[in-house]
C-alpha cells in the first residue's frame, strides 16, 4: 500500500487566482451567518462586480425549496471563471496555511486531499476520518444538487488531527518556501499567508508515524468543521463511482475532497460552544423543565444552561440530566420540541448574538457551555460521534474562508 492511500491524505492540484483583489475574492464559510442577512448583503456590496467566490458558493442563508435557478449561477460563474484564465493551478501541491485571527491568535493548517474512501461519517463508524458531531441526513440532498454538477470544488473543511508533540504543522519553516498569497479578508477577519510546501515526503511520513502510534481502529482525522460539506463530497462520490472502471476509481478527482489539516493542540484552537436560538418558541421554557423533572431556574449542582427571553438572562440547573453533555441534554428536548410545536431553531455563534436575537417577540435563546478540546480524540473513539453541534472551532469570523479551488470534473 502507498503511503498515501494508508494515511488517506495527499497533495492535490490546487487552483488559486492572480492578479485580482484577493480580499474580495475570499469569503467566510456559506453556513456562518445563517440569521444574519446583512452580513451576507455588506459582503454582496463589497464585492460588487469582482471576481469572488461568493458566486461560487451558496451561502445557506439563501437555501429554499427551490434552488435550481441559484445552482445554475453557481456553476456558470465556475465555469465562467475556468475560462477566464485567472487561475493557476499548482501541481501535486500542499499548502502551509498561516491565519492571523487577532489578539495574537494564529492558526496553522496544511492544505491537501482526503481520500473519501477513508471517511465515513455514520455513528460507529471505525474509518481513518471520522465526524465529531452526528451528520443531519436531510441536510446532504441540496447540497449534492449543488456539488453533483459543478466544475470546482471550494472548500471549508478544517479535519483535526491529535499531535500532542506539534511535530507535524507547527515546526514548518517558511523563511525558504514560496508565497502564494499575503492579504487581509474582509469583514475584519484577520490576514492569511499561503506557502507552497516543498518536501511533500515529510509531511506524509510524519502523518504516517502518527497513525502507526494509535494501535487498533485508529482514529487519524477529526471532522472540525465542514462536515457536511464532507459527507456531500462523499455522497457524490459513492453515486458516481458504480458507473467507473476500477482503474477509473483509483484517481477521479471526485474521489478526493480538498480540506485544511490542523493540530487540536494548536494554540489558536479554541472550542467555542454553539448556541440555540428558538423562533415562534411558545412555551418551551416550561416544556424543558417539565422534560427535565430534576431541573429547576435557578442556580445549583448539575448541568446549567443560560436562558435568554424578553431581557432577561437566568440559569437552569438540571441536577440529573439525560445526557452527559448540557448540549446533548437540550438537543434532545429541542427536536422533539420544534416538531411538535411548529417552532425553529438556529445554532449561533457567540453569547452577544444570542443576546440579540433574544429580543425578538416569542425568541427565546440558550446559551451552553463548551467543552475541553483535549476530550475530543479519546470521546469519538469511545463513544463515538458527539451530539450535533456541540462545538466550533472558534467564532463566525474565524472559520475558514473560501480560497483554493480544485477541479472534480
Amino acid at each position: 500500500m502507498n503511503i498515501y492511500k494508508k494515511i488517506g491524505f495527499k497533495p492535490a492540484d490546487i487552483l488559486l487566482p492572480e492578479n485580482i483583489d484577493m480580499t474580495k475574492w475570499s469569503v467566510v464559510a456559506c453556513d456562518q451567518y445563517t440569521s444574519q442577512p446583512e452580513y451576507w448583503e455588506s459582503v454582496k456590496n463589497f464585492v460588487d462586480e469582482n471576481p469572488s467566490t461568493l458566486n461560487m458558493v451558496f451561502p445557506e442563508l439563501y437555501l429554499s425549496n427551490d434552488n435550481s435557478q441559484r445552482i445554475e449561477k453557481i456553476n456558470n460563474a465556475m465555469t465562467a471563471c475556468i475560462e477566464s484564465g485567472i487561475l493557476k493551478e499548482y501541481k501535486n501541491a500542499f499548502i502551509y496555511c498561516v491565519r492571523e485571527l487577532g489578539e495574537g491568535k494564529i492558526r496553522k493548517g496544511i492544505i491537501g486531499a482526503v481520500d473519501l474512501e477513508c471517511y465515513d461519517y455514520t455513528p460507529t463508524s471505525d474509518k481513518l476520518i471520522r465526524a465529531t458531531e452526528g451528520t443531519v441526513i436531510e441536510r446532504i440532498p441540496p447540497r449534492v444538487q449543488i456539488r453533483k454538477d459543478a466544475p470546482l470544488e471550494l472548500p471549508h473543511i478544517m479535519l483535526l488531527i491529535d499531535d500532542a508533540k506539534q511535530n507535524i504543522i507547527e515546526n514548518i519553516n517558511t523563511e525558504n518556501l514560496t508565497m502564494l498569497y499575503d492579504f487581509d479578508l474582509m469583514e475584519n477577519s484577520g490576514h492569511i499567508k499561503g506557502f507552497l510546501i516543498d518536501n511533500n515526503e515529510i509531511i506524509c511520513e510524519k502523518l504516517e508515524k502518527l497513525l502507526d502510534n494509535q494501535g487498533e481502529k485508529p482514529l487519524l482525522f477529526a471532522v472540525g468543521d465542514g462536515n457536511h460539506s464532507l459527507a456531500t463530497a462523499k455522497t457524490c462520490w459513492e453515486n458516481l463511482k458504480d458507473s467507473l472502471s476500477e482503474e477509473e476509481k483509483e484517481n477521479h478527482p471526485a474521489r478526493y475532497a480538498l480540506v485544511e489539516i490542523v493540530n487540536i493542540h494548536d494554540s489558536s484552537m479554541i472550542f467555542e460552544p454553539i448556541h440555540r436560538i428558538v423562533f415562534n418558541a411558545g412555551n418551551i421554557i416550561e416544556e424543558f423543565l417539565k422534560a427535565e423533572p430534576s431541573s429547576f431556574i435557578g442556580e445549583g449542582k448539575g448541568q446549567q444552561i443560560k436562558v435568554v427571553y424578553n431581557g432577561k438572562i437566568e440559569t437552569i440547573t438540571i441536577e440529573n440530566p439525560s445526557h452527559t453533555l448540557e448540549v446533548g441534554t437540550l438537543q434532545k428536548f429541542l427536536d422533539k420540541y420544534v416538531k411538535e410545536n411548529n417552532a425553529t431553531v438556529d445554532y449561533i455563534h457567540g453569547d452577544d448574538v444570542v443576546v440579540s436575537l433574544a429580543k425578538k417577540e416569542d425568541t427565546v435563546g440558550f446559551i451552553l457551555p463548551g467543552m475541553d478540546k483535549s476530550d475530543l480524540f479519546t470521546a469519538i473513539k469511545n463513544d463515538g460521534v458527539l451530539p450535533r453541534k456541540t462545538f466550533s472551532i472558534g467564532e463566525a469570523f474565524e472559520k475558514r474562508f473560501y480560497l483554493e479551488c480544485r477541479k472534480i470534473k
